[in-house]
């Protein structure tokens, strides 16, 4: 008699390798979960005990079970879109479509839409497809022919050179066995229902397969004595004596062909349970595939073709082709769920990968910061870039670099692109500096609808009886009055808890209608992305529509928004929704209960302006010219707003370049962050607006100096965009230098501050000296920096910014003092308004002291009473000096900050005072960029942008 192959004993053995396997691998990694779910169309009671036995045999072993039961009315359409839910899931490795379905769906098009990369049942065309490849590896192979191999392996049965006949040329068993029979080295001939002289082929069989369907098909005359005989056959026949009516029999006449065979698997019991066990093993391998990917984030790189001398920054960005960013999202372990493409080089990510991320330890956090600058800029975005491209592209570190989203105004005005510079760009440099993804064009319309809504509801209240307001503003609907949710928001700000319309009396009535708006008390503007100083003073309302309402009004920059503020500061979708309704606009007349201050909300637009930002709150992510991976995202203006790029952004990426619990320390990525202006305004704020609401504290300060820059501070002449720079700033002085480094030294002295390790990043311009260089590196050292390194990437990439990539690691790394425990906030938030003012003025600028105006002190009282006064204060000064007067360089000493006004930005959360005359619209220079801005209409090519 031939030797049994238990089925049901391997496939426990197996089972129980796999639970072992799953708790190994939660103790490393603890948020390791294999995840199987199955689409049950319909109620077949075959299909549901198949279903029970691999749900029943997954929770076995540790493998988390979703089962979506479908109707059998499900259309085609309705289960493919299932399908592609699933296969957007992070959270499922594998699932099936449980087999048969109704004879109206399509099982090819049903089982070619589930994801090659989920398929555990190893039907996908492209799994069997590379199956049949020499060459090739499947990422799954089908279950039962699987189950079959291991049978035969772990019954000790020689495959190699043996002749194997299959029966049966299905898709399921018979193809996929005969393949892999081949891949073992056996020789084999595949039969199927008009195969001629079956039994004569059959009988020259070693190892026997059959899978034809046909109950006892096969006599044990037919088998060669010795032969393995492997029965794939379930077919039910009548037997009276099963309380089922029913018994299961092979394809395989089993009292026959067990009295020549060697050896052979019953039915049932052999090689069905092995079924069930290989696709748990597909499973978890797709699982430990997913755990993997996640881990490893390796990123292709693009090779630089450095040419001498640098060409023009759009010349660098246009020859250099970059892929597809689809691909960039898949290397960084992105589900296609979780990015919406816009076109070939950009993509939104959703904030949905935080969810799926949250067990991960964050990547190391760098901010970029830089001294006091020339109106030219010292190099922050391009040095940024350059660390990101030098720790991914040669350190072959995971490396985010996070920045903001320039303004148009600026790019066709006087600076230009923002794209960074040189061999250190984000490209596609155009799509960057231009339309990007439309947050900015999302940011304008929002603001302009609240600025539209606060003059239309001015108008209707002078226009209208309280009576004619209510009922314009709570109109019945179908004979029914409702309040719209953001009216009952209003309403319990009141104090008035009522639900009924129709319960409010007439004083209520009078609340809820009338804001009784002060215009001269409204602080928002409208805004447009373009620089026209012709609109910074403008009066509205001079139609006779308007009923002689007119007022005088302005237009802001786009970016000096509070929408754009509060975008930058969200920290999820309900947060920025918060944020906007809470903005205030303006303040009411006193009417004997005193003055109140108006918000979106109280407008009834803050939904409106949410659904008009939802896809902006979305991170933009690019690559630079090397091919590392770059989120741009908001650009809040640096002087009245923080200047920093979003917390969004960051979180997303520390988390992309993160690791698991149980991975190594060394395999820990960066994000490199850049803050506005110098470090006493951008870095400033990053601290201490920034951090307190994204609760991130960064590892370490990188500081941008520059030779051009610390002359300047030295006594060196005016430096003018557009104009020639002077001899001085190109030739060797030691002198000027040297006093100059002092405004470097009192930004170290900041930094050091806030408890972080300082490393100065000297931006190397072709015209410095090795002597200067050096004397930079002497004074940084001596004031404290960690390090002080030249860097060299704006003429050859991240090659030249290796030696700073590499001191960033070295001062970062695990082996040094962690940093993060020594951060402090410079000021405490229950501090007075006026006390936090002077904190920064005094440890930040240098200051004797502050002034404040009449104006001011009186915004200070009207804050505390509105109890704003808790909120972080956001300097508004000008950049080209530590103090407020941009004609005192270096480091100022004995001046008094004058503090002529303070405003709230209460949505973004923080107030800002005004120490001079803050332009929050640029104008247009005698010979703006634009003039250089042009398109070959053949190859649609951008030229001349920077």
């Amino acid at each position: 008699m031939a030797k049994l192959i238990d089925g049901k004993a391997i496939a426990k053995d197996i089972r129980n390798q796999i639970k072992n396997e799953i708790r190994e691998l939660k103790q490393n990694y603890p948020n390791f979960s294999p995840r199987l779910a199955i689409i049950q169309v319909g109620g077949r009671e075959d299909s549901t005990c198949y279903v029970r036995q691999k749900e029943k045999a997954a929770k076995e072993v540790g493998i988390e079970f979703m089962l979506h039961k479908k109707a059998d009315s499900i259309t085609e359409s309705e289960l493919l879109t299932s399908i592609r839910e699933l296969n957007d899931n992070p959270t499922i490795h594998g699932f099936l479509v449980q087999l048969p379905l109704p004879s109206h769906i399509n099982e090819k098009n049903v089982v070619e839409t589930i994801s090659p990369k989920k398929d555990v049942d190893g039907f996908h065309a492209i799994n069997l497809g590379n199956l049949a490849k020499r060459n090739c590896e499947p990422l799954f192979l089908p279950c039962t022919p699987k189950g079959i191999l291991e049978l035969l392996k772990r019954s000790g049965i020689k495959i190699s050179g043996k002749h194997a006949v299959v029966i049966g040329r299905s898709d399921i068993v018979g193809f996929p066995v005969f393949t892999l029979l081949s891949r073992s080295d056996a020789t084999v001939t595949l039969c199927h229902s008009k195969t001629e002289n079956l039994p004569e082929l059959i009988k020259t069989a070693d190892i026997l397969i059959v899978a034809i369907g046909k109950a006892g098909f096969v006599k044990g005359e037919w088998i060669k004595p010795g032969t393995v005989v492997i029965d794939v056959g379930t077919n039910a026949i009548e037997d009276s004596s099963k309380q089922s009516g029913v018994r299961w029999v092979g394809d395989v006449e089993f009292s026959s062909a067990s009295a020549v065979a060697s050896h052979i698997s019953p039915v049932p019991g052999g090689v069905g349970p092995m079924t069930v066990a290989m696709l748990l093993q597909n499973t978890v391998e797709s699982a430990k595939r997913f755990l993997q990917e996640s881990r490893e984030r390796d990123i292709s790189l693009l090779p630089l073709k450095l040419l001498s001398p640098v060409p023009s920054d759009i010349d660098i960005a246009s020859a250099q082709t970059p892929k597809p960013i689809k691909v960039l999202a898949e290397e960084l372990g992105l589900t296609p769920s979780e990015y919406e493409l816009y076109g070939k080089y950009k993509a939104k990510v959703n904030l949905s990968v935080l969810e799926r991320l949250k067990s991960k330890k964050d990547g190391k956090y760098i901010v970029v910061t830089g001294i006091t600058p020339t109106p030219l800029g010292e190099g922050k975005s391009t040095t940024t870039i350059g660390i990101a491209q030098a720790l991914g592209a040669h350190l072959r570190k995971p490396t985010f670099a996070c920045v903001r989203q320039p303004s148009q105004g600026p790019t066709f005005g006087i600076k230009g692109g923002a794209a960074g510079g040189g061999y250190a760009q984000v490209i596609p440099m155009d799509e960057f500096n231009l339309h990007l993804t439309g947050d900015i064009h999302a940011v304008v319309a929002a603001n302009n609808l609240l600025a539209a809504a606060i003059d239309a509801r001015m108008f209707h209240e002078k226009t209208q009886s309280d009576k004619a307001l209510y009922s314009r503003l709570c109109p019945p609907k179908n004979g029914v009055r409702s309040f719209a949710p953001i009216m009952l928001k209003r309403l319990h700000k009141l104090g008035i808890n009522k639900t009924n319309p129709d319960d409010l009396t007439s004083e209520e009535i009078q609340k809820l209608v009338r804001l009784d708006i002060d215009p001269d008390t409204i602080t928002w503007q409208r805004v447009i992305d373009t620089s026209d100083r012709f609109l910074r003073k403008i009066t509205i309302g001079q139609s006779p529509t308007e009923k002689d309402q007119t007022r005088v009004t302005g237009f802001d920059i786009a970016v000096a928004s509070e929408c754009m503020a509060v975008l930058a500061l969200s920290t999820s979708l309900a947060d920025m929704r918060e944020r906007l309704g809470r903005m205030v606009i303006a303040s009411s007349f006193d009417r004997g209960e005193g003055i109140k201050s108006i918000t979106a909300d109280d407008l009834g637009v803050g939904g409106a302006l949410t659904v008009l930002m939802k896809d902006a709150i979305k991170p933009n992510l690019m690559q630079t010219l090397e091919g590392t991976p770059v989120f741009v995202h908001a650009g809040p203006f640096a002087n009245i707003a923080h200047g920093n790029n979003s917390i969004l952004a960051d979180k997303i990426a520390l988390k992309l370049v993160g690791v698991e619990e149980g991975e190594e320390e060394e395999k820990c990525g960066y994000v490199v962050t850049e803050a506005g202006f110098g470090a006493d305004i951008g870095m400033e704020k990053f601290f201490n607006i920034k951090c307190r609401t994204s609760e991130l504290v960064p590892d370490a300060v990188v500081l941008v100096a520059t030779v051009r820059a610390l002359k300047m501070h030295g006594g060196g002449p005016e430096v003018v965009p557009g104009k020639p720079l002077p001899e001085v700033y190109i030739k060797e002085n030691l002198e000027m230098l040297e006093k100059g480094c002092e405004n470097l030294v009192k930004h170290i002295q900041n930094a050091k501050m806030f408890g972080l390790p300082v490393i100065v990043a000297i931006n190397h311009f072709i015209t410095d000296s090795i002597a200067e260089t050096e004397l930079i590196r002497k004074k940084a050292i001596e004031a404290g920096a960690n390090d002080a390194i030249p860097s060299s990437h704006w003429e050859f990439g991240g090659k030249g910014a290796l030696e700073l990539a590499k001191s960033i690691v070295k001062v970062t790394s695990s082996s040094t003092k962690d940093s993060k425990e020594e951060f402090k906030f410079l000021y405490n938030l229950d501090r007075s308004i006026e006390e936090k003012i002077e904190i920064i003025a005094k440890e930040m600028y240098g200051a004797a002291g502050i002034q404040l105006s009449d104006k001011a002190q009186e915004k200070i009282r009207s804050y505390t009473n509105q109890g704003f006064d808790k909120l972080p204060i956001c300097m508004a000064k000008t950049h080209l000096s530590l103090s407020h007067d941009p004609k005192l360089k270096a480091v100022p000493k004995d001046f008094i900050v004058p503090v002529r006004d303070i405003r709230a930005s209460v949505g973004a959360g923080f107030l800002y005072p005004l120490l001079g005359e803050m332009q929050t619209m640029p104008g247009l220079p005698t010979r703006p960029c634009f003039y250089d801005v042009d398109l070959d209409t053949e190859t649609g090519r951008v030229y001349g942008l920077f």
